[in-house]
Parts: structure tokens; sequence; C-alpha cells
């Protein structure tokens, strides 16, 4: 039986903390699974696990695209390859997009830079034309100046971008940085 993920919004943490504990204590022995989530949904202010599953929205599938493109960038946000597959190559364009400054004319060296920096199997010339291909950049008919066309991206390119920018480490590495202190 396939687990679709429940969301809980808890206003009030401690008053909740308060009813579960107290229905914790109420039973004799370790609840069953079963038994803990009707407990965890009672404290939540719901009648029963059932109600709490029947007001929860349904979550939207995630594309499947997506997590492919996402395949594609190193941790550094770096694209490794190309890939196949039309929804895909859209997909791994928009960063690049983002990269371009908007309304500002570029020559075919300086858009050569931007896509160079960003991917590593070495082919910018391929991202250039597919650039222009998806109506992501403009060009003269002679290809020497560029310009980003302006458009909001769409809601999976934005997801995309942000599932990107999630997978990136931070730049402490993940970890807090902290003074070395010295005893005096």
């Amino acid at each position: 039986m396939p687990r679709d993920a429940l969301p809980l919004f808890i206003s009030d943490i401690s008053d909740f903390n308060k009813k579960l504990r107290a229905g914790l204590a109420a039973e004799p022995e370790a609840p069953s699974h079963l038994a803990l989530l009707g407990l965890v949904a009672r404290s939540a202010g719901f009648v029963n696990f059932q109600e709490l599953k029947a007001t929860t929205p349904p979550q939207a599938k995630p594309d499947p695209s997506i997590a492919k493109a996402l395949r594609v960038f190193d941790e550094a946000g770096r694209m490794t390859r190309w890939t196949t597959g039309h929804k895909v190559q859209w997909l791994c364009l928009w960063p690049f997009w983002t990269k371009i400054p908007p309304r500002q004319q570029m020559s075919e060296k300086e858009i050569n830079e931007i896509l160079k920096a960003g991917n590593l199997f070495g082919d910018h010339v391929v991202l250039r034309r597919y650039l222009v291909d998806y109506r992501m950049v403009a060009r003269t008919r002679d290809g020497s100046v560029y310009e980003r066309i302006e458009q909001s991206p769409p809601p999976e390119a934005l997801a995309f971008l942000a599932a990107l920018k999630a997978q990136r480490p931070s730049k402490d590495g993940g970890r807090f940085s902290r003074k070395a202190t010295t005893p005096s």
C-alpha cells in the first residue's frame, strides 16, 4: 500500500505536546502504529486520523522531469552533460537564462563566457543554440548580438530552479562557523 505524505500544521505546539503526553500516559502500554496515528490526530485537534486524512488536500505529484534535470547538475550548480528529452533540456536551460543580464545586448563572446562558466561538458554552442530555439534568447541573423527574452519562468521551471538551489551546499559547507576562542 503506497503511503502519501500528510502535512500536519500545529498552531500551538505546547498545547499539542500536552495533549499528546496526556494521551500517551493514559495508554497502559506503548500504542500500536494506528493507535499512535489516532493519538497524534486527536492532539492536533482532529476527531481521529481519518478526519485528518480527509481534510488534508492532496499533494501534487512531483514532476519526474525535474528529478531527471537535477541529475545533470553537480553540487555547484554546473551542468555536467547534455541530456535527452525536450522537457528536460528545456528545464536545464533555465539556470543559464537566469545568468544572462536582462535587457542587455551581448556579443557572442559574452554569451559564450556565461555558458562556459555553467557547464562542464564543454559544448556551450549547443546550449546557445537551444536557448535560441526555445525562445529564451534572441539573436540577430548574423549571430553577433544576443539578448535575453524577458518572460516569467513557468511553474515547472520555477520548481526546478528552487530544487537546484536547494541541492547546493551552503557556503560554509553545511556547518555552522564558530570563532575559535583563545584563553586569555
